[in-house]
């Protein structure tokens, strides 16, 4: 019952991808949802940006091991993101309504810098959507005999086909059923939780000191390190694409302000209720935790759920996976149409070309992706990989370059290179520090000895406008 519950689950869901192909009329509609998205859908697509696979499986599982210190990077520092992409990025990126985040960087660098901000980019999501397949599988391999292999195959293949027909539109519509389903779900889990554990002051007084340890001790390296978790995804993911199309496809600047504050919160809010049913799930059920720790929740609910939950779970678990998934296609396929095939055809190249260019390209990162699933299968560690590479090399120059006048092309590129360089080097040996911020250190001082070495600079934002 409950495989054929989820089944018609998968094809209501393809059923609005198909659906949504007859509002995407160009390039703009494909990725950008024609600008056009009220709060309440442009909130509840920023929500699901993350809430998925990292959060309900990745998430959970650290918590349970590191306590809130391991899981500072999500929740926290996706909710960080939220914020931080609101008061300071949004405002002057939705200004230059360019299509992509690429377009961003050639507009304040020019044509090279662009070229190299998406070539540097675009790697980032073949592990991140390699994490969303690998979840996808293992909950389908939870409720069928597959293995993991060919849950990612047929995963990546449902995936693709969803996100091929209705883009930035289909992401949407669904995003906002599944942003319902997933606070349902989880709400129900947490309260049946509590109640089979005698409340909510039972589990807490089961659960490790450490569980509820927020800040580090009093020694500089641990708060050096409680600040590096902070930054990978707090940070390195305001330069991403994911982020960026999902908040440009509000229909006003005001909107798109207003979505990222409520998604920030709601983030923060529903992302902690993962952590606390895998506590109370350790609490009640040790021997399951001691099985898989990712497949911790699934598996509880499979052993100890009604099946109105099971559906309510699942359903709400598939839907917030394929959503980051879909979207977690749509960003570098974009990026690679616009910014890197695009530039050579110039205006040669018709919109409808662009639009067919696009979802192959959405085919071809699937390919990528579903590869690297099936050689690396710790979520957590894909994710976290995916945004390190961009903090370490787009962060410092999106941030410069919108809001230092000194910066310029060359100082770009040299950050980009640098930091990526000092990253890649740092990381082969063992160090107190954290090898991302090492990265993230030589990209601020490239991009300031790039800049004032060689000071010819391209036009300003505000001499662009």
């Amino acid at each position: 019952m409950l495989l054929t519950a989820i089944i018609i689950y998968l094809a209501i869901t393809v059923g609005i991808g198909a659906w949504s192909t007859r509002l995407v009329k160009s390039s703009n509609d494909f990725v950008l949802a024609g600008r056009s998205l009220p709060l309440f859908l442009s909130a509840s697509a920023l929500f699901a940006t993350w809430f998925g696979s990292e959060t309900i499986f990745g998430a959970s599982s650290v918590y349970l091991e590191e306590g809130l210190q391991g899981v500072i990077e999500d929740p926290f520092g996706g909710a960080l993101c939220l914020v931080l992409f609101g008061m300071f990025y949004l405002r002057p990126m939705y200004r230059m309504g360019v299509l992509t985040i690429g377009d961003v960087f050639k507009k304040i660098f020019g044509k090279k810098i662009e070229f190299f901000s998406s070539v540097f980019m675009v790697p980032a999501y073949f592990g991140y959507v390699a994490a969303q397949l690998v979840a996808l599988s293992l909950v389908l391999g939870s409720i069928t005999d597959l293995s993991l292999t060919e849950g990612i195959l047929i995963s990546s293949a449902i995936v693709v086909f969803y996100t091929f027909l209705g883009g930035m539109w289909a992401i949407s519509i669904t995003d906002f059923i599944q942003t319902t389903m997933i606070v349902v779900g989880l709400v129900w889990v947490s309260i049946m939780i509590a109640q089979e554990a005698g409340g909510v002051s039972a589990i807490i007084a089961q659960s490790p000191e450490e569980s509820f340890q927020f800040f580090p001790d009093s020694n500089p390296i641990s708060w050096i390190n409680y600040f590096g978790a902070w930054i990978i995804l707090g940070l390195g993911s305001i330069p991403s694409q994911d982020i960026y199309q999902r908040v440009m496809s509000s229909k006003s600047g005001k909107v798109a302000v207003q979505s990222t504050y409520l998604a920030g919160g709601f983030y923060l809010s529903f992302g902690l209720l993962p952590l606390f049913i895998a506590l109370g799930a350790k609490v009640l059920y040790p021997e399951l935790y001691l099985e898989n720790q990712q497949m911790l929740l699934p598996t509880m609910i499979l052993a100890h759920g009604g099946l109105p939950i099971q559906i309510v779970f699942f359903g709400a678990l598939i839907s917030a996976i394929m959503s980051t998934t879909s979207s977690g296609l749509l960003a570098p396929a974009a990026i690679i149409s616009e910014n890197l095939v695009k530039p050579y055809f110039g205006e040669r190249l018709k919109d409808k070309n662009l639009l067919w260019i696009l979802r192959t390209n959405i085919v071809f990162v699937a390919i990528i992706a579903t590869t690297i699933a099936t050689m690396e299968s710790n979520i957590y560690d894909l994710v976290a990989g995916a945004s390190i590479l961009m903090l370490v090399s787009l962060f410092v120059p999106l941030t410069a370059g919108l809001y230092w006048k000194k910066a310029n092309a060359a100082g770009a590129l040299l950050s980009m290179f640098i930091g990526m360089v000092a990253y890649l080097v740092a990381d082969q040996f063992e160090s107190m520090i954290p090898s991302h911020l090492i990265g993230l250190i030589f990209s601020i001082l490239a991009m300031i000895i790039g800049s004032y070495a060689f000071p010819a600079r391209t036009l300003t934002n505000d001499e662009l406008s």
